[in-house]
């Protein structure tokens, strides 16, 4: 799918033209894309985004109908029109690989070429990035509190628009959640497609017997039944087990039911027993209605017995506390071969300036000690002292049993991609893994352990060069 060059904001536009007239738009430039907090006040995210973020910056171009609407505007000049005619995406980009556990304050994206290009392409690489590392990292939370269950995604309906259906899908898979309800989904990305029905249709048949064993009969091998139309005890759960009985005389099995209402927890108790009682222990029960990470953490404290959790709204939404926008920003860091600030008055606040590394130092049984941003020249060993980008005087040591990793690799050049792009499953599989790899405490949903993110000496002090001589500037 081609993604308009007009996904962008107008502001794009008129900084490029703003570029372009005054001879500046083949300047060299790098910008970092990053967020400053990790969402829902957790303890990391999910990196998700990157290959559609590629596919963008690939096929990157104005067409005709795309110039014609732009040249109706009345604002932007010919020569700057014929210009965008022969526009695209000729620079470097420098990321992590989907499914990488990330932090607060790191740089994800480094984008890096002419500073019209690279400039242009801010609010769509937002756009992509913010939304499916926010939605992975949703279904990363989701799939740890329902411990060994399995996730079901469904939730298209809810979503915010078809293409933010489609991103949450494919997000919510990399984050742990690898199957789901969306059947353009599943064509577009290979992702394992899943449902039972709605309850029009036990309504549609003149009881619910016949409803039941209908749709056991168009399908018998995978058959899951919705028990709560009417009364999930007194009606649902004895006309399942009367279809799970006919289905297994004819060589079938009922593969499960689904539970939309009430007390899910303990509904969830009582029908695992009617099952395991009449000898269908394999019988599967499904559970859906507004879960979240919250709400299955305390079901499963209660003693649920759900095997499979449908989750829809509040994935498909990211909604939550801390959730609802990643907040990633864009940031110019080197311009001209000279590095680059943004300074507000909370030091906290104020970028990190020049082309930089993310290093991740990695104890001997393969645990995450902490990450590090360096200067992307800088040498850094273990035992080096790194410093608290929020609180310069804070600062330790790199451990000198640690292993350095680089956590990024340049995945673009000169607009093409210059890395394999790994499948959907391989991403998924590395979330995963990272995911334990974290120190204890930082996958706790409430007040979770704070994860070290720190700065070497080089940033420490290149930040704090800068900022004394833009403070200088102004107080004169």
């Amino acid at each position: 799918m081609r993604y308009s060059a007009l996904l962008t904001d107008l502001y794009e536009l008129t900084m490029l033209a703003g570029y372009h007239d005054q001879g500046m738009h083949e300047r060299p430039a790098a910008f970092d894309l990053f967020f400053r907090n990790n969402p829902f006040r957790g303890g990391y995210a999910v990196f998700a985004g990157l290959d559609n973020a590629l596919s963008f910056l690939e096929d990157l171009s104005f067409d005709g109908t795309e110039l014609a609407y732009l040249e109706s505007l009345k604002i932007f000049k010919p020569a700057f029109l014929s210009y965008l005619s022969d526009f695209r995406f000729r620079g470097t980009i420098t990321a992590p690989a989907e499914g990488t556990v990330v932090f607060g304050g790191e740089p994800l994206l480094t984008v890096e070429g002419g500073l019209a290009e690279a400039q242009f392409v801010e609010t769509a690489l937002l756009n992509i990035i913010n939304f499916q590392t926010l939605a992975a990292t949703k279904a990363a939370r989701i799939k740890v509190a329902a411990g060994d269950a399995t996730v079901l995604e469904f939730g298209l309906r809810r979503a915010q628009g078809p293409d933010g259906g489609l991103s949450c899908a494919r997000a919510a898979f990399i984050g742990g959640v690898r199957s789901t309800s969306n059947v353009l989904a599943g064509m577009q990305y290979g992702i394992p497609v899943r449902g039972t029905h709605a309850h029009s249709w036990i309504m549609a048949f003149p009881d619910e017997l016949t409803a039941f064993r209908t749709y056991a009969d168009q399908f018998p091998n995978s058959c899951v039944l919705l028990i709560d139309t009417y009364d999930t005890l007194k009606s649902g759960l004895p006309n399942a087990l009367v279809v799970a009985r006919e289905l297994k005389e004819r060589g079938y099995h009922l593969a499960g039911v689904r539970i939309d209402s009430g007390d899910l927890a303990y509904l969830s108790r009582q029908v695992r027993a009617a099952f395991d009682e009449a000898g269908f222990p394999e019988v599967q029960i499904v559970a859906s209605n507004e879960l979240d990470e919250n709400v299955i953490e305390s079901m499963r404290r209660e003693g649920s017995r759900i095997d499979i959790y449908g989750v829809g709204t509040r994935l498909a939404t990211c909604a939550g506390v801390g959730g609802g926008a990643l907040g990633g920003v864009y940031k110019l860091v080197h311009m001209d071969g000279e590095p680059k600030l943004k300074l507000t008055s909370d030091v906290a606040k104020a970028t990190l300036p020049d082309r930089k590394k993310v290093l991740r130092a990695i104890a001997p049984d393969g645990t995450f000690i902490l990450d590090l941003i360096a200067l992307k020249d800088e040498e850094i060993l273990p035992g080096a002292l790194v410093f608290d980008p929020a609180n310069p005087v804070q600062h330790v040591r790199i451990p000198e049993q640690a292993r350095l990793i680089d956590l990024r690799q340049m995945v673009m050049k000169n607009g093409s991609r210059c890395a394999p792009t790994p499948d959907l499953e391989s991403s998924a599989d590395l979330a995963a893994q990272q995911l334990q790899l974290l120190p204890e405490g930082c996958l706790r949903l409430v007040n979770p352990h704070i994860y070290k993110v720190s700065i070497s000496t080089g940033v420490n002090t290149l930040r704090l060069k800068l900022m004394n001589r833009v403070q200088s500037k102004y107080r004169n």
